[in-house]
């Protein structure tokens, strides 16, 4: 089961599971992944640092130490381009008032985020969900899409997928992105799990180092750090990036979360952010192989990176009765359904929030209850 420390209580976090059933629904890092430590330094550091300055009402774009630093890591040359957030959600709503207008369409995976997608369809915009192959999005069925709407924008979750894993090779991105310039359509890429590659192998180049000046990249420090921080970051040509900071919202309030951004900084410029993400990214590895090995025969993703397996059952299997099982062995999971799997039964179930020993025992509950239903494991596409 899912252990949380003493301060994980309703009123103080956002979800608790109830006592005796094991997590496998969230996408953060679990309690013990969390460097407090390291935070409550980089706090204290920022403070010494820019003492009263950390307290005053930031530069509208974000702290300047740390837009330099995330220029650096995205290899920009210029931290115009940079704009801090206060995480992708924030950003995503930022966008879709700010590079859009209501009525207007996204074009996205026909499987993916499913809070992204409520807060795109918050801001007045419709969806049309484009089919996929092994590679990612399908270019051609992408243009007739832009053909056939008034597009504010495309919005791709590219490597490490929510809630597949997918990673979409470099040949692929190039051809969604010749499709995009052509129909000259911004690209809006949601890169949360970039930072968290479980193998030795390269990702492929980001959308927006394959075209800087027509896509706008998220990234985020909830997946990371924790989503406490309510911290991340976009990057965007700097006339797209100038137009965004004319929201009221940075004019009312300078930076947002300027004192964790100064404190996010002395993380990254000390070198102790990229230590932390090696020893995180070695424990993400062994909860991953501990799930995966305590399904068995079931038909689960190896993702290359990020925090989820993605269950995949025969048509004739039924979403209500999988979730029923699952909730009687004590495992709490996520439903397909959530994020747009209609055809066959689907289930995400994410690694990130227990222990390899809890994650191991909730895999063979999960795997016991489901052949117990008859949800016996078929080899077919995501």
């Amino acid at each position: 089961m899912t252990e949380f420390p003493p301060g994980w209580r309703l009123g103080v976090v956002q979800e608790v599971a109830p006592p005796g059933v094991a997590d496998l629904g969230p996408g953060y890092p679990g309690p013990d992944l969390q460097p407090v430590g390291l935070v409550r330094y980089a706090y204290a550091r920022a403070l010494d640092e820019f003492g009263s300055a950390a307290l005053a009402y930031g530069d509208n774009a974000g702290a300047l130490p740390l837009r330099e630093a995330l220029a650096r890591r995205a290899r920009l040359a210029d931290p115009g381009g940079v704009v801090v957030t206060a995480g992708t959600s924030q950003a995503l709503h930022l966008l879709g008032t700010t590079l859009a207008a209501p009525g207007q369409t996204v074009v996205t995976d026909r499987l993916g985020y499913d809070y992204g997608r409520a807060i795109l369809t918050s801001c007045g915009l419709r969806l049309a969900h484009v089919p996929a192959d092994a590679d990612g999005m399908d270019p051609g069925a992408l243009d007739d899409a832009l053909a056939a709407s008034d597009t504010a924008f495309v919005y791709l979750n590219p490597t490490f997928h929510n809630p597949t894993g997918q990673v979409v090779p470099e040949r692929r991105r190039r051809e969604l992105l010749e499709v995009t310039a052509r129909r000259g359509v911004r690209v809006v890429e949601d890169d949360a799990y970039a930072e968290l590659g479980l193998t030795a192998a390269a990702t492929p180049p980001a959308l927006a180092e394959l075209d800087p000046d027509g896509v706008i990249r998220l990234g985020t420090f909830s997946k990371t750090i924790g989503p406490g921080l309510r911290l991340g970051w976009l990057t965007a040509a700097p006339a797209v990036a100038s137009r965004l900071l004319r929201h009221g919202l940075f004019h009312s309030g300078g930076s947002l979360n300027h004192l964790a951004s100064l404190a996010v900084a002395v993380m990254i410029t000390s070198g102790e952010y990229d230590q932390h993400l090696d020893w995180l990214r070695g424990r993400l590895r062994s909860r991953r192989d501990a799930l995966l090995g305590a399904l068995g025969d079931l038909d689960a993703t190896t993702p290359d990176g990020g925090f989820f397996l993605w269950l995949r059952f025969g048509a004739g299997q039924s979403e209500d009765d999988l979730m029923a099982a699952a909730a009687a062995a004590g495992v709490r999971v996520a439903a397909g359904s959530r994020f747009g799997a209609a055809r066959s039964p689907r289930i995400r179930l994410s690694y990130s929030l227990n222990r390899p020993a809890e994650l191991a025992s909730a895999g063979r509950a999960l795997r016991a209850a489901w052949a117990r239903s008859g949800a016996l494991p078929e080899r077919i596409s995501s």
